[in-house]
């Protein structure tokens, strides 16, 4: 009996001792992956289609960077492991998912005197100095 596509790469992936998450995540992103190109053999695609896939997660899907990377390597691991074809040259550039800037919280220069004033004693002391030390 000829063993499925996804059965050859959870052998494949516990061959090469993956956990048992990164293993589920990987399946996972290759069926999304096989399904979005309406069932077609990957052997059958390549960067063209795997840069539409990526750039529709970050698009439509709106996913994070980190989710859109995992993605990515499940279907470099199906290339590379499973049919064994490298993806290396292909060079794929597929639209980005945007990182989320982090804004710290910074107090205005009138709240920070508020603070210092109302502090008293040993506190008031020990907020001068480690403000006067930046931290």
């Amino acid at each position: 009996m000829k063993k499925k596509l996804l059965e050859i790469m959870r052998d494949k992936i516990r061959f090469k001792h993956y956990s048992i998450k990164t293993e589920r995540v990987y399946l996972y992103w290759s069926k999304k992956y096989i399904l979005f190109h309406n069932k077609k053999h990957p052997k059958l695609m390549g960067k063209v289609e795997i840069e539409e896939f990526l750039t529709h997660l970050a698009v439509h899907n709106q996913v994070s960077p980190a989710t859109q990377n995992q993605a990515f390597n499940a279907i470099l691991f199906l290339y590379r492991e499973v049919l064994n074809i490298s993806m290396e040259d292909e060079n794929i550039q597929a639209l980005r998912a945007q990182q989320k800037k982090h804004i710290p919280v910074v107090l205005s220069i009138d709240e920070v005197k508020q603070i210092i004033l109302n502090m008293n004693g040993i506190y008031g002391l020990m907020l001068k100095l480690m403000y006067g030390c930046g931290l």
